[in-house]
């Protein structure tokens, strides 16, 4: 059966291999998005930029989305309204409600951010081949959406 460290090394179950994923294209955009003047954002600060719409997006539907809870998100669009990447606006569907809106400091993080997750998924479709690739976020996504009804979080 081997280490927990040797299994890990050889076979590793899919929370590590998503935390792997996850934890190495983090550190990519936010050191590229630093580079590019945005070096006061961190990577959880991504459950809300993620998901950020320019027209604006309901902070209940940022949790949802990300799959944090809503005060999280709560206290993630507070630390980006300080930081003038967005701002709250009345929901015009519902005066009860907020939407969380990209500033134009935000516009310009969204772009630069796309950009930069653009040249990742490209290079990694030129190492496996575009069919594969596709093939492979497919299945990504089918596996990330099953484990996610199955744990309650859509």
């Amino acid at each position: 059966m081997g280490t927990r460290a040797e299994r890990n090394r050889t076979n590793p179950d899919l929370g590590v291999l998503a935390g792997r994923l996850l934890f190495a294209v983090q550190g990519e955009l936010f050191t590229a998005l630093a580079a590019k003047g945005f070096d006061d954002i961190h990577p959880r600060h991504g459950a809300v930029l993620a998901y950020l719409d320019p027209s604006g997006v309901r902070a209940t539907e940022l949790s949802r989305l990300s799959g944090q809870h809503k005060q999280v998100i709560g206290t993630l669009v507070d630390e980006l309204e300080r930081l003038g990447y967005v701002e709250r606006h009345p929901d015009p569907d519902d005066r009860r409600a907020k939407l969380v809106c990209p500033t134009e400091r935000g516009m310009d993080q969204l772009r630069a951010a796309e950009k930069i997750m653009a040249g990742i998924q490209e290079r990694h479709a030129r190492r496996l081949g575009r069919d594969t690739f596709v093939q492979f976020k497919a299945m990504l996504l089918d596996v990330t959406e099953h484990q996610r009804r199955a744990a309650g979080r859509l």
